[in-house]
This record gives C-alpha cells, sequence and structure tokens, in this order.
C-alpha cells in the first residue's frame, strides 16, 4: 500500500505523468469543466473535501512554479483567497522554490482550463475558489 499523503488513484497517476509547465484545475463544486478535458471528482457533499485541503495533499506530491486565479476569488472570498497565498507561501519555503502568481478574470480562467490536463472538483462552497497549477521541476 502506498504510504505517501496521496492515495486517490486517479490524482496519483495524474501527479505522476505531468510534465514541466503543464497545468491541473483545482475547483469548487461549481466550476464548468470542458468536455475534453480530464476530470477528477472528488466531491462528495457541501465541503467535502475542501478546495485547501485538496490543494495541500496535491502540493504534497507535485511540484509547482506558477499558480493562477481569478480576480474575483480575492474580492469575493477574501478569507478563503489569504488562506490560500499562506499555503503557497508555506510550499515556499518547504521547497525553497518560488512560485508565481497570476490573476485573470473568472471568464479568462474559465477558459484557460480547457488546456488543462485534468480539472479536479472538490466539495468546495465559496465562490471563485479555483486554481490553475503550473507544474514546475524538482532540480
Amino acid at each position: 500500500m502506498k504510504k505517501s499523503t496521496l492515495i486517490n488513484a486517479e490524482l496519483s497517476y495524474l501527479v505522476a505523468t505531468l510534465g514541466h509547465t503543464d497545468e491541473i484545475t483545482i475547483c469548487d463544486a461549481g466550476l464548468p469543466i470542458p468536455q475534453h478535458v480530464q476530470r477528477i471528482d472528488l466531491a462528495l457533499t457541501h465541503g467535502v473535501p475542501s478546495f485547501l485541503d485538496t490543494v495541500k495533499v496535491i502540493l504534497s506530491e507535485l511540484q509547482i512554479e506558477a499558480v493562477l486565479m481569478a480576480t474575483e476569488f480575492a474580492e469575493i472570498s477574501p478569507e478563503h483567497h489569504q488562506a490560500l497565498l499562506a499555503v503557497l507561501e508555506q510550499e515556499c519555503l518547504t521547497t525553497g522554490k518560488s512560485i508565481q502568481i497570476g490573476y485573470l478574470s473568472h471568464e479568462e480562467f474559465k477558459q484557460r482550463t480547457a488546456q488543462s490536463r485534468a480539472v479536479v472538483r472538490t466539495g468546495e462552497y465559496t465562490p471563485y475558489a479555483n486554481i490553475i497549477f503550473q507544474t514546475g521541476v524538482v532540480f
């Protein structure tokens, strides 16, 4: 049995097959997911699993170099946005690598998800709790 934090088979396979600059999206329960993009649906019920818990588990296995979020996230859900920034800051301290943070409108964000290798849907009900991870390298 796998010892690391991430035990979901689909997510584990996805992380293992990502290359440098590939993108994945982690989203709330309401984000529309393009038909051609792999959907990994973790949502069980309202808030389970949470967006931040899912982000933390994925970060435990995936090196990222950049993230994209909707500007509306910071405006409409500032507490969750700040909590996410704190998680990203801790990731930088843990790995010793910087993470570029970018913003675009929610409409542009939804269009950008079409470039993702997969979209991971959580049970999060916080408005605009969505992020696109761009993978980095560990060396």
